[in-house]
């Protein structure tokens, strides 16, 4: 990832904001603010989902980004392996949350680790060439990830981007 990442800012585009390594990361449900009482019930919800899920692997698969290369503003690596297992866990977790009251997602789960957003207020011009850049990047890294257990995170948001710290982990347990 380093290099791909080094090879894109090559080009200069003072547009884009880089995610820093130690915080590049797979969600499987964003919760936005909650209360501390409520995190006890977000861990047993994730103890619930996570229950007949055997610990996988997943790997790096292709290099993208969000919405599409003419308008992009997210550039992201995506996950193969068994991805089947992840997205059961995903949608266990989602069921497990909705009770809660924490709202379903609308939008289809697309696993992925986001490398950069690109800032607002660019022109489209800017846009279709970082696009067009991503399109024109190989990335043919074969890299496995074990996945073993699934964490609760929390995010605290600085001028220079999140810091991220672990609450809980639950473990996989197939």
């Amino acid at each position: 990832m380093a290099q791909l990442r080094n090879k894109l800012k090559s080009a200069n585009h003072s547009f884009v904001r880089w995610v820093a390594p130690q915080g590049i990361h797979l969600t499987l449900k964003f919760l936005g603010s909650i209360s501390r009482g409520k995190v006890d019930e977000v861990i047993m919800a994730m103890e619930r989902a996570s229950q007949g899920i055997s610990p996988f692997q997943l790997e790096f698969s292709d290099l993208g980004v969000f919405p599409d290369a003419k308008r992009p503003r997210v550039l992201w690596i995506g996950i193969g392996g068994e991805v089947e297992k992840l997205v059961v866990l995903q949608q266990r977790l989602e069921d497990a949350l909705t009770p809660l009251g924490f709202a379903r997602e609308s939008r289809r789960f697309v696993p992925h680790l986001t490398l950069a957003r690109l800032r607002e207020g660019i022109s489209s011009q800017e846009r279709r060439s970082f696009g067009e850049l991503v399109i024109a990047s190989s990335f043919e890294v074969k890299y496995v990830i074990n996945a073993g257990s699934i964490n609760l995170m929390r995010s605290q948001l600085t001028p220079t981007g999140a810091i991220y710290s672990r609450l809980a982990a639950t473990g996989l347990q197939g």
